[in-house]
């Protein structure tokens, strides 16, 4: 076996968290995995991963091998397919992490039609509202609602995403629609996940932070969604989320002139590389032309887009 096979061997461990699992998945015995990774760290002189009897961990060593056995496997991947294909042709299996919601919604209902235009190609989707290390946990990609910061990784906007308050009917009938920040704060019921509290609020003052509070409490921006539909209360939505909503009355948006933040966006980001695989590359393509700078959930809302103070949909 060549170095090359040695870090391959070494990522596979890392990605299926043990011995065994990366033995299994690569027809090897767990005896020859070990040994590979034993003859690897020798090699380089230091420790890549803590063993004991129930799970493996990097060293901070291993750690910073491992990002960058992840890029080299993915040049190799890049150029074989370059070679034995003379084009850029997807193929193997995508890794992708996506929000739940925003995946369940605006991802899995295209995923037919990508694969009919990528038949080499497997998607394996993972769910998840937390940030996930996808270098650490093998993913080629991931998509994020975010203001993106400084990163070792590479980002490319997707669409924007725009960010609004709104409530139920039913709330409004009952509680009145708020006139103000303060009055929102002071009189009404503000319902958003734990994760998104507090919210920061861009308005005809600058920059405003209201702080929720609601008989719900919860982890699940889902959980708020309903909420916010059976008419617990007001809600800072983004406009992917309940377009149809918004469109059919079973939503109004209330202090129009209040968004969140518009550096905030819809982003494909993947670990840093100078040769992009092909499997990732089509992906974002496809999404991007999916979406684009003026995405299909915002159809209908245009007058509001681009008129902050119009309060009439639909």
């Amino acid at each position: 076996m060549s170095n090359l096979t040695d870090m391959e061997i070494f990522a596979r461990v890392v990605s299926a968290g043990s011995m065994s699992a990366a033995g299994r998945e690569m027809a090897l015995s767990p005896a020859v995995v070990s040994k590979r990774i034993r003859r690897l760290e020798d090699r380089l002189g230091t420790r890549l991963l803590q063993r004991t009897t129930r799970q493996i961990a990097m060293t901070e060593a291993g750690q910073g091998f491992y990002e960058r056995v992840v890029a080299i496997l993915a040049s190799v991947e890049e150029a074989e397919s370059f070679v034995t294909r003379g084009s850029a042709q997807a193929r193997g299996t995508l890794k992708v992490t996506a929000p739940t919601s925003f995946g369940r919604l605006h991802i899995a209902p295209y995923l037919g039609r990508f694969l009919e235009d990528n038949p080499d190609l497997a998607v394996n989707l993972d769910l998840a509202d937390d940030f996930v290390d996808i270098v650490g946990e093998g993913y080629d990609l991931a998509i994020r609602i975010a203001e993106l910061s400084d990163s070792s990784l590479v980002a490319r906007r997707l669409a924007p995403v725009h960010r609004i308050l709104c409530a139920a009917p039913s709330y409004l009938s009952r509680y009145g629609e708020p006139r103000s920040i303060e009055d929102l704060q002071e009189n009404h019921v503000c319902i958003a996940a734990a994760a998104q509290d507090p919210w920061r609020l861009m308005g005809p003052r600058g920059i405003e932070i209201v702080r929720t509070g609601a008989p719900v409490r919860t982890n699940s921006s889902e959980v708020v969604r309903e909420a916010l539909l059976a008419g617990v209360g007001v809600a800072l939505r983004s406009t992917w989320d309940i377009g149809p909503e918004l469109r059919d009355g079973k939503l109004r948006i209330v202090l129009p002139q209040y968004r969140a933040s518009k550096d905030v966006g819809l982003h494909a980001v993947y670990p840093s590389r100078r040769f992009l695989p092909a499997k990732v590359r089509v992906f974002i393509d496809f999404l991007a032309q999916l979406y684009g700078p003026s995405p299909y959930w915002d159809a209908g809302l245009d007058a509001w887009l681009a008129e902050p103070n119009v309060v009439e949909i639909g």
